[in-house]
């Protein structure tokens, strides 16, 4: 065998092993994909929404999901975006900051006068409102997290943002307020709890308003592909936070961070949530067949569908 080739077979097997490691491949996939993209897509059309929807300007809807919450909507952005304004007495927070394509902060704003502090349901790009900036920040406080920063300034990893895949850089932020999983956060006659939800990424959270029977919760759940697969996310961390949000409060509305059509905001129900759970198992025993090759596509219901590692690279391995 000539030199060239062999050169040429050895790189293809390196490239095979480290496809075949799981960080490694999925660093690798988004790097393929800052490669082929580097800026947003073009805004899709303004769509036909509910009767009920205002739309804000051309860009950002709005929709009252229940008394003083608020679903602002970035429809026309390709990932079709939520984030979620919950409005107290004292102040108000603003759960997601979509892409920063536009200015959230100036909806938030006009829906009221009172502070609002921002809190991510995770860091990656299109959630933390690259470039908008608060009066106060607030994070998920986990140990990782809390070692690494220098004193309350915490910089994104790139591959925790993943920005770079439509040309966003990587954020620094000063942290007003480090929320333990399960705290209760008070906004003046009005307390919602904040609940940690990994899976999708570490440090995924999910809000639970339990006075108005709704959780909000990020890219942990939301009608269409839930992104088992890229840097962060974890088989086991998917199920094991379907078994801690079951085991809650049983009549509860579950609204996302991304709806696939309109009209809107995205909402799910307990019993998408125990489908979840019961495809999650099933993909676990190697019983639910998938399409695709990488990553697989796994169907958990007319509403939901996984997209993850083939059955035989999934790793169901407790950290």
């Amino acid at each position: 065998m000539n030199k060239p080739i062999a050169s040429i077979l050895l790189l293809a097997c390196l490239c095979v092993v480290a496809f075949l490691i799981v960080d490694n491949r999925r660093v690798l996939m988004i790097h393929l994909i800052v490669l082929s993209g580097g800026e947003s897509p073009a805004l899709l059309a303004a769509s036909e929404e509910l009767a009920s929807t205002r739309w804000h300007d051309d860009y950002f809807t709005i929709d009252e999901i229940a008394p003083a919450t608020y679903a602002i909507g970035e429809p026309r952005y390709y990932q079709q975006n939520y984030s979620y304004l919950i409005v107290g007495k004292t102040k108000a927070l603003l759960f997601d900051a979509g892409p920063g394509l536009r200015n959230i902060r100036k909806v938030a704003e006009s829906l009221t006068d009172l502070p609002i502090i921002f809190l991510p349901s995770h860091f990656h790009y299109d959630h933390v409102g690259n470039g908008i900036e608060f009066d106060e920040l607030a994070v998920i406080d986990l140990p990782y997290l809390r070692q690494r920063a220098q004193g309350n300034q915490l910089a994104f990893t790139d591959m925790e943002h993943l920005g770079a895949a439509e040309g966003f850089d990587t954020p620094q932020w000063q942290i007003d307020y480090w929320w333990r999983p399960g705290q209760l956060v008070e906004l003046g006659g009005r307390t919602v709890q904040i609940i940690h939800t990994p899976g999708h990424s570490k440090e995924s959270i999910s809000i639970l308003d339990a006075e108005n029977q709704l959780v909000l919760s990020g890219d942990y759940l939301y009608p269409g592909m839930l992104y088992a697969f890229v840097p962060g996310s974890s088989m086991q961390d998917y199920a094991s936070t379907a078994d801690v949000l079951l085991a809650g409060v049983a009549d509860l509305d579950y609204y996302g961070a991304h709806r696939v059509e309109p009209p809107g905001p995205p909402k799910l129900s307990r019993q998408d949530l125990l489908e979840l759970k019961q495809a999650l198992q099933k993909m676990r025993l190697g019983d639910l067949s998938s399409e695709g090759i990488w990553p697989a596509e796994f169907k958990v219901n007319d509403n939901i569908t996984i997209l993850a590692d083939p059955g035989f690279l999934q790793d169901w391995q407790v950290d």
